[in-house]
């Protein structure tokens, strides 16, 4: 299969690529995906260590990709995982003030950007999902917003709107 290029345009999308590619666990796991196809199993056995963190932070970031591994004779099924883009695009402009916060989203300690994950969190689970509602009740404009949604494991930016993820989406074993 050939390898695809990721197209971004918004700004905000560096938030999940940064968060995964820091941390070299997930990397090795990106790399490990890059070359072949390999189930959970496999994985964590050639991690060394669960890898299911690893392929949920890559499925959120939109890099990781499955399918069912056809099963030999009386053996059940098993999902196994593959890398979605091997390069990147980057295409977008904005304020260097915009650019900086989602820098600092990015890479602060949760515990410091908690409250603003909380408090978007809580609006989008009373209703309030629309970029535009949430940008005048925040005060925020939509890049802040957006990196906060996906900063947060919960929600997930559906282009002008978010959605909360409804406990663990996919299961990875």
């Amino acid at each position: 299969m050939g390898k695809r290029t990721r197209i971004i345009n918004d700004p905000s999308y560096l938030v999940p690529l940064l968060r995964t590619f820091g941390s070299r666990t997930h990397k090795k796991v990106f790399d490990a995906l890059l070359s072949k196809w390999m189930t959970k199993t496999e994985l964590d056995e050639f991690m060394g260590t669960d890898s299911g963190r690893s392929l949920q932070i890559l499925k959120k970031a939109g890099l990781l990709e499955s399918q069912w591994r056809v099963p030999e004779a009386g053996q059940k099924p098993s999902k196994e995982f593959h890398t979605s883009y091997s390069k990147v695009q980057v295409n977008f402009q904005c304020s260097f003030e915009d650019l900086s916060d989602i820098i600092m989203l990015t890479f602060k300690p949760y515990e410091e950007v908690k409250d603003a994950i909380e408090e978007l969190e809580r609006l989008v689970g009373e209703g309030n999902n629309s970029m535009s509602n949430l940008t005048r009740t925040l005060n925020k404009n939509p890049f802040y917003i957006c990196s906060v949604a996906r900063r947060s494991e919960h929600l997930s930016v559906m282009g002008q709107r978010l959605k909360l993820i409804e406990g663990n989406e996919e299961n990875y074993d």
